[in-house]
């Protein structure tokens, strides 16, 4: 990126130059910026195209669902954008880049933020999350709210991801009829069917990673602690975190740069300013030379796919180590996850709802939240019940010695996992495949998920975790993910970008209805 930019072209000729140069759908946010840098693009021009591609294929077309509204501001936001352009002022590759938030990340604006509950339906507070206010000062533009997994999915064990009271189901656009799971399903969905420049998510456990995976992008759950949770609506203050769902690894690295840092209302981010940086700088295509990386191989892999990845890892010149799972008492493990998470959704949830406007979420704690869906059983309880949501209520909560046991457990089985096999191979990341193929969605069955999943034991460790595109299983998107150490986030994204960069496993999604369709 250039430090200064030259004179911007009027809209008009934007416009022009983004038509004559391929539809909005076919570009990275790094060429968007390029566009913009060198003066041939504006983020009117851009921010239009988006809108109308929202328009043409989630409200209309396969009607994707995947964005619950958008902000009526946001042509504002991007002329504004130009103005500092034409001013001189350059904010880097996010100036004038159009985002979708997902709808548990508060946004200043006239547009609710409801976790695809009706119970927020009213929840207009005024405020920015801190990492929305640092993406704006970044130069991005937030177009709109992504739908997503009602409450991220914590609230039935038997839910159907992708679905919301508020925003319906959201489909898979390489298959319609497939699911783009959860929790962050919109933004997944969204990113795929390139309805903005990028998109954020969030992850307590696969909630970023499993529906970058299936829907074929990157996904990135950065270390917890690296970007503030304050303002997003919570279940879990030891695994909760956001993230960027993007089209290319470099472009979750320039959102990343801009969302990470030290929140002093954030306890978990006391260190990120410590190892924040440009997440975007020295990402090579070379990167993977050198490399240690560890191979975990779990069963219902797709072999084909995984032993191709592994080929790509070795012709960018990493040495691989196959790698074996520690001896893991995984049931012990997800009980004790599960006996965290239940404690710290009744208290985190409970501190949310209390700091919200009385006039407009008269709801203060979890049992205000059952009590409501109960009384609107129609539309909130429909396709599943809330029976996590119940167990969390009757929970003893954080004081609870089974709680602080469960916590220490937890901890030490994932990370002691993860660090054992990191420093016993002295390895750089770990690779694994992130997921099985998209299943079919059937509201009112729960979820079939298929194939592995990678999402737990970086979740609970709070390590970072990224998955790029490995290729398609039958005709659906699976990842590739890379696992390292607590705040090697930078390393992490490099393996990424160089296997990207040999791999090139992204596929264009079809919106067939099903995959036996035309």
């Amino acid at each position: 990126m250039c430090a200064s930019v030259a004179t911007p072209r009027t809209t008009e000729t934007a416009k022009a130059n983004l038509a004559k140069a391929g539809p909005i759908e076919s570009f990275d946010l790094f060429q968007l910026a390029d566009g913009i840098d060198d003066g041939a693009l504006n983020s009117e021009a851009i921010t239009a195209a988006y809108l109308a591609r929202i328009a043409a294929v989630d409200d209309s077309g396969p009607m994707l669902n995947a964005v619950i509204a958008t902000f009526p501001d946001a042509m504002d936001q991007a002329r504004a954008m130009d103005a500092e352009i034409k001013a001189g002022k350059y904010r880097g590759p996010l100036h004038g880049m159009p985002v979708l938030v997902k709808d548990n990340i508060e946004v200043a604006g006239p547009v609710p933020t409801t976790a695809g509950s009706l119970a927020l339906a009213n929840n207009i507070t005024g405020r920015d999350a801190p990492l929305i206010a640092r993406l704006r000062e970044a130069g991005a533009v937030i177009l709109g709210k992504t739908n997503l997994s009602e409450w991220a999915n914590i609230r039935s064990d038997n839910s159907t991801s992708g679905w919301s009271a508020v925003g319906g189901l959201t489909k898979n656009p390489h298959a319609l009829d497939r699911n783009s799971c959860g929790s962050s399903s919109g933004s997944g969905s969204a990113m795929a069917a390139g309805l903005a420049a990028a998109t954020i998510g969030t992850e307590t456990d696969g909630s970023i990673t499993c529906p970058a995976g299936v829907n074929g992008i990157v996904g990135f759950k950065p270390t917890v602690g690296l970007v503030s949770r304050r303002y997003v609506v919570p279940i879990s203050h030891s695994q909760d975190t956001a993230g960027p769902m993007t089209r290319t690894v470099r472009d979750a690295a320039i959102l990343l740069t801009a969302m990470a840092g030290t929140d002093p209302q954030d306890p978990a981010t006391t260190d990120a300013d410590k190892w924040r940086g440009n997440y975007a700088a020295g990402l090579s295509a070379d990167g993977l030379k050198g490399m240690r990386i560890g191979v975990l191989r779990a069963p219902n892999v797709d072999a084909a796919l995984f032993d191709a990845a592994i080929a790509n890892l070795k012709e960018g010149g990493a040495e691989i180590i196959a790698l074996e799972m520690p001896n893991l008492d995984r049931q012990k493990l997800g009980q004790a996850e599960f006996k965290v998470l239940l404690a710290e959704l009744k208290a985190d949830l409970a501190d949310y709802l209390q700091g919200l406007p009385e006039n407009r979420v008269p709801h203060k704690t979890l049992a205000d939240i059952i009590a409501f869906n109960k009384a609107h059983a129609d539309k909130e309880l429909a396709y599943f019940g809330q029976e996590t949501f119940e167990l969390a209520d009757n929970d003893a909560g954080l004081d609870d010695p089974a709680y602080k046991e469960a916590l220490a457990t937890s901890r030490q089985l994932a990370a002691g996992a993860l660090n054992g096999m990191l420093g016993a191979h002295k390895l750089d990341v770990i690779v694994a495949q992130t997921n099985g193929p998209a299943w079919l969605s059937t509201l009112g069955k729960g979820d079939a998920f298929s194939g592995p999943s990678a999402s737990q034991l970086p979740a609970i460790a709070g390590f970072p975790h990224l998955t790029v595109p490995m290729g398609l299983s039958g005709g659906l998107p699976i990842g590739l993910s890379f696992i390292g150490s607590q705040w090697h986030d930078h390393q992490v994204l490099k393996a990424g970008y160089a296997y990207e960069q040999i791999s090139k496993q992204r596929a264009t999604p079809t919106y067939k209805t099903s995959l036996d369709s035309k």
